[in-house]
């Protein structure tokens, strides 16, 4: 059986061995969802909606590298706070959550690298320490014992990331609703199916 045969065993005991609770389901076919709209896009492609998925590619890419990573989690880089939210806002458009939770995550794993404390540790496996851990929805029970929030007071004291974060999902559904109006299938396909490669 040898690696593989470990690395399956591995990947279904994560998954079917354990109690799942009421985020999981959602993740899973939110996750499962925009996996299976991969299988349309080589049937409906075309030149604008590649150009979407590009473009949109590089906007949800500024968003999250630039002003979730760097911007709101290190501090490392300083936005006039116009360019900061338009940023955050693009970053929602990631399907990544909202400034807060990432945010809070990011800095929770900066603390804790590499050991059982960190959210999305290697530790556990190499699955979970790249994609697993957005599908436990046990990360939100663990983040609350590491403090919850509590390490992104800064971010919470501002309403227009309270307001991401009430409302993240909506703003992608929203995203693929425009998608849909603007240029049917094919842009949603391309426009959505650019998020997985995140």
């Amino acid at each position: 059986m040898g690696l593989l045969g470990m690395f399956v065993r591995k990947l279904c005991a994560e998954f079917l061995g354990r109690k799942w609770n009421i985020p999981d389901p959602y993740n899973a076919v939110v996750f499962l969802a925009l996996h299976c709209l991969c299988v349309f896009a080589p049937f409906h492609f075309n030149w604008p909606a590649f150009w979407v998925a590009i473009t949109l590619y590089v906007v949800t890419g500024l968003g999250i590298t630039l002003c979730y990573h760097r911007s709101l989690a290190h501090r490392s880089l300083r936005l006039p706070k116009w360019l900061e939210y338009f940023f955050a806002y693009c970053g929602v458009l990631s399907f990544q959550g909202s400034p807060i939770e990432w945010v809070s995550t990011h800095r929770y794993h900066h603390q804790f690298t590499d050991t059982k404390k960190d959210p999305h540790s290697p530790i556990q496996s190499l699955w979970f320490s790249h994609m697993g851990w957005l599908l436990d929805g046990r990360r939100g029970q663990f983040e609350e014992e590491l403090g919850g929030l509590k390490n992104v007071e800064d971010l919470r004291k501002q309403p227009f990331y309270r307001f991401l974060l009430r409302t993240n999902l909506l703003h992608a559904i929203a995203l693929g609703g425009v998608l849909y109006a603007v240029g049917g299938f094919p842009f949603l396909v391309w426009g959505l199916v650019r998020s997985l490669t995140r």
